[in-house]
């Protein structure tokens, strides 16, 4: 029945049929996360690599109120430069596809239509998570509860930093997503390698991934699994320069009583901003490195498939 709503690529269509790994992305990366022309250029990019590492990108969008599970030239285009490409999740899906909207997916609502699409393997920069100041503003992304019910296995770079780490590996651990370290006791913190917080396991190759993904579905066990990739050294940033600015960032916000799904793109603004733009490279890099590991991860969950 939810094929109605959905069009496919030729290449995601092509990979189907040929039992191909795929890797789903999201959009609002490039329609909210980063500024124009980087924003293209990242998600052109990224697309090449997940292609040179022998998988199938198909980035995910609203585009005139379809779902498109792959996107051509034209719509990516679209995402980068239109300014009415609103920030879709899951509650908003269906009212930006009756009014027949634009709409770049978040974390939560690519993995619903990764579900749909029955593609298991998605690569992002960071998870959404609780927020800091939850206690009282009750701020927690609804990535955290799609990962506690969606069969998709997240590649991330941990949660962004801008949130309360603690609290978001908390809130995953009372909702059993699993918080893989690949090749790291540690769960990175975005822009840095170390959050100081543990993982729930560390592993070192895709292959051992796929087959605990592979496992843990073919269980019931659903839900999503976290996979925290550290950000390459080469391209992380000091701890306390990053620190000095996230609370510069967050006073901002308060001061301007920014709140709701405004609050992301408006801090990791400001942290770009007042980090000289040193946060936009470190963020377009761990995404790459992502998109790498995901494409790895999705050929071997392919390979172990009957």
């Amino acid at each position: 029945m939810f094929n109605q709503y959905i069009d496919y690529s030729d290449e995601v269509l092509k990979a189907k049929a040929n039992n191909q790994p795929l890797v789903a992305l999201e959009s609002t990366i490039i329609s909210h996360g980063m500024p124009y022309p980087q924003n293209i250029e990242m998600a052109n990019h990224v697309e090449s690599i997940i292609r040179d590492a022998g998988a199938v990108p198909a980035t995910i969008a609203i585009i005139d109120g379809r779902i498109k599970i792959g996107l051509n030239p034209t719509q990516l285009k679209i995402l980068a430069q239109a300014k009415d490409v609103l920030k879709v999740s899951r509650k908003d899906i269906p009212f930006v596809l009756q009014a027949r909207r634009h709409g770049a997916t978040t974390v939560a609502a690519t993995m619903v239509f990764a579900k749909l699409a029955n593609i298991k393997v998605f690569a992002t920069g960071g998870i959404g998570g609780v927020h800091r100041g939850a206690e009282t503003s009750f701020d927690i992304s609804a990535d955290l509860f799609e990962l506690a019910h969606t069969d998709v296995a997240v590649v991330c770079a941990g949660a962004k930093s801008i949130l309360d780490i603690g609290l978001t590996l908390e809130y995953l651990e009372t909702h059993g997503v699993p918080v893989i370290g690949y090749q790291s006791d540690d769960f990175p913190a975005f822009y840095t390698t170390k959050s100081g917080y543990g993982v729930d396991v560390k592993l070192e190759t895709p292959h051992a991934i796929a087959k605990a993904m592979k496992i843990k579905w073919d269980l019931g066990l659903h839900g999503g699994l976290v996979i925290a990739n550290p950000i390459p050294k080469a391209y992380a940033m000091d701890p306390q320069v990053i620190d000095a600015a996230i609370t510069q960032a967050l006073a901002l916000q308060k001061a301007q009583n920014i709140t709701g799904k405004a609050t992301t793109p408006f801090l990791l603004a400001q942290v770009k901003e007042i980090t000289g733009g040193d946060s936009l490279e470190s963020n377009m890099q761990l995404v790459f490195h992502n998109a790498h590991l995901a494409a790895q991860i999705a050929s071997a969950y392919q390979a172990l498939q009957p």
